[in-house]
């Protein structure tokens, strides 16, 4: 079974964010305390493989969960390959619903003008919160 790596949140948008190791994610909103956080649109958490990071990591760079301000990092599953519609358990209660794959960079990000290549634009992955609760490092990830 796939597991959460981090749990991730910043106070800002626009900003890395940081492994925090918990948190509480509101239905029809996002993570409790995120910058991203507004409830206004599908694009409610984010979402990251850890295999996507690797492969930046295999290109020279030092970096780690949170660093392309992605929410939660997904070990043992591609979340990328996953269509928009399909729904995410996440621990005992949380459910995602796979909303957008991939975003439109309009600026081109710190690591794009380090190696010329981000993940985000078709690796990243953004959800809606159909049911809340509590997300920790280490809880398993499963499709529905």
């Amino acid at each position: 079974m796939a597991e959460v790596v981090a749990v991730c949140t910043s106070q800002n948008k626009g900003e890395k964010k940081s492994n925090v190791g918990s948190a509480n994610l509101v239905a029809d909103f996002g993570i409790q305390g995120d910058g991203h956080a507004t409830g206004e649109s599908n694009r409610q958490v984010s979402l990251l493989s850890i295999s996507s990071i690797e492969k930046m990591k295999a290109l020279g760079l030092k970096i780690k969960p949170g660093d392309f301000a992605e929410n939660i990092t997904v070990k043992g599953m591609d979340v990328f390959e996953l269509p928009i519609g399909s729904k995410l358990g996440i621990g005992n209660q949380v459910v995602l619903e796979i909303t957008q794959i991939g975003k439109e960079c309009h600026d081109r990000c710190a690591i794009f003008k380090q190696v010329g290549t981000c993940i985000m634009p078709s690796q990243g992955v953004f959800a809606k919160v159909v049911k809340g609760g509590l997300v920790c490092s280490g809880d398993g990830v499963k499709r529905l």
